[in-house]
């Protein structure tokens, strides 16, 4: 009598299972199926994963023919598992979940060995901000050289985009593209910052101001674009005669002219505070604010831009909304550090910029 042959083929061997074998189960296989069953169509999976609507349809069928089971039953409107898919989409997800947890182990592992980190911060964040999150940073990557450097908000993004560097802080971009990570930090409002002694006595605020030497942001920063585009929509046009291009520049004009100017109350603490010589008070005219975010490359650092945001969000608190407070008690909850679910929301004010 002959006997059947084992599990591993004739003579004993192993089959043969070859890179174009349709019985092969792959995790991309396994991503199609769960795209196919979550958006309802092949043509809605295939747009979900960039790919082909034949190529996502010859994936699943794939898989279904090493699984030996069919799993979508194509011809219903959404499509709908079969009693396997039912079965086997548990299983999926838990898979999908897992090489999820391995890469991100991966990745922290590299990171580990991570020779150097470039970073580029807006100056808001230069004094306590900034060694703070270098200290923090150091103790999670002790092999690693850090090297910041500080820019505006455009020229740090445009530094990203150009690989220059690998974490920025910048002004928050309304519809950043796909392979930017984003995480909001901060919601900074604009304030008014006057010369002391400006307006004591009574009269019409915004009357007294216009007659009185404006300094401006220049265009190239961003919050300068905001302010100039701000004063737009409400149709004000002061004078254009000092304009400067960072904080402390215009917290000094500002004070030496007896004039005003439009920023924010991080803006103020960076530039040295109100101190003597300057006041902080409210918009006189509708008020606006802006969001600085965290951004990274995504898929490139694992969790370290996470780490960093969590590390940005306690030192701001303690180097910046804290004394903002303290310095103008009515600003209340209008600067605040945001959290997980306000990081996540679209910012009041952000700006419409692609990189």
């Amino acid at each position: 009598m002959a006997c059947p042959p084992d599990r591993r083929g004739m003579a004993g061997r192993a089959p043969v299972v070859t890179a174009g074998d349709p019985a092969r189960l792959t995790l991309r296989a396994i991503e199609v199926f769960v795209a196919v069953l979550e958006e309802g169509s092949v043509a809605a999976g295939a747009r979900r994963l960039g790919a082909s609507a034949s190529t996502v349809s010859q994936q699943l069928s794939n898989l279904e023919a090493a699984l030996g089971a069919r799993l979508i039953d194509r011809a219903a409107r959404p499509a709908a598992p079969t009693p396997a898919g039912h079965v086997f989409h548990r299983r999926a997800l838990a898979m999908l979940d897992e090489a999820a947890r391995a890469r991100t182990e991966l990745a922290e592992l590299a990171l580990a060995r991570l020779p150097q980190l470039r970073l580029a911060v807006v100056e808001d964040f230069d004094r306590g901000v900034l060694p703070d999150l270098a200290l923090g940073l150091a103790a999670a990557l002790p092999d690693c050289t850090l090297i910041a450097q500080g820019g505006p908000s455009h020229a740090n993004l445009a530094a990203l985009e150009a690989r220059a560097v690998d974490l920025v802080t910048a002004a928050r971009i309304a519809a950043p593209p796909d392979w930017v990570e984003q995480h909001a930090l901060v919601r900074d409002p604009y304030v008014l910052v006057t010369a002391r002694g400006l307006l004591d006595g009574d009269g019409d605020t915004l009357a007294r101001l216009l007659a009185a030497p404006m300094v401006r942001y220049t265009a190239a920063q961003l919050m300068g674009q905001q302010i100039e585009a701000h004063l737009r929509r409400l149709r004000l046009a002061p004078p254009r005669r000092f304009v400067f291009d960072t904080n402390a520049a215009v917290m000094a004009m500002v004070a030496q002219s007896g004039g005003w100017a439009v920023t924010t109350p991080l803006g103020l603490l960076c530039g040295g505070g109100a101190g003597d010589t300057l006041e902080i008070r409210p918009l006189p005219f509708s008020g606006f604010a802006r969001t600085l975010s965290l951004y990274a490359r995504r898929d490139v650092l694992g969790g370290l831009p996470a780490r960093a945001a969590a590390l940005l969000r306690r030192s701001i608190a303690e180097h910046c909304v804290d004394p903002a407070r303290a310095a103008a008690p009515w600003l209340g909850a209008e600067i605040r550090v945001l959290d997980a679910a306000e990081a996540r929301a679209p910012a009041a004010t952000a700006l419409p910029i692609g990189i």
